[in-house]
């Protein structure tokens, strides 16, 4: 997780941070929860991972979630790929299953 990111972030964090560390992180931030072997997760990748070069502002945190992982629950993630865009700890927008590359941009664009 790295602020103005050029490189993709394309490893899980099996380690989340908790959720008051997230809510006192500044600027955007992008949360993507979802699982390495998740199908719905790989089709997204490619979408997720061309638009996040157009937008290196975002910080993009990928989190390995699942059953009993604190951070999806307290976001309420129930599918994956789940899409979470914060400002300033706040979410200001939410993707869940991204099938096409202008719907993460819309969401993208939200940061502006």
């Amino acid at each position: 997780m790295s602020r103005g990111q050029t490189e993709i972030n394309a490893n899980y964090l099996e380690e989340a941070p908790t959720l008051e560390q997230i809510n006192e992180m500044p600027g955007n931030i992008l949360l993507e929860f979802g699982a390495p072997w998740c199908p719905h997760c790989q089709l997204a990748q490619p979408i997720v991972q061309e638009e996040l070069k157009d937008h290196p502002e975002l910080t993009h945190i990928k989190l390995y979630d699942g059953k009993g992982k604190p951070l999806g629950r307290a976001f309420k993630v129930k599918l994956w790929p789940t899409l979470i865009l914060l400002h300033n700890g706040l979410e200001i927008g939410r993707l869940i299953r991204p099938t096409n590359s202008g719907y993460v941009r819309h969401l993208f664009l939200s940061a502006h």
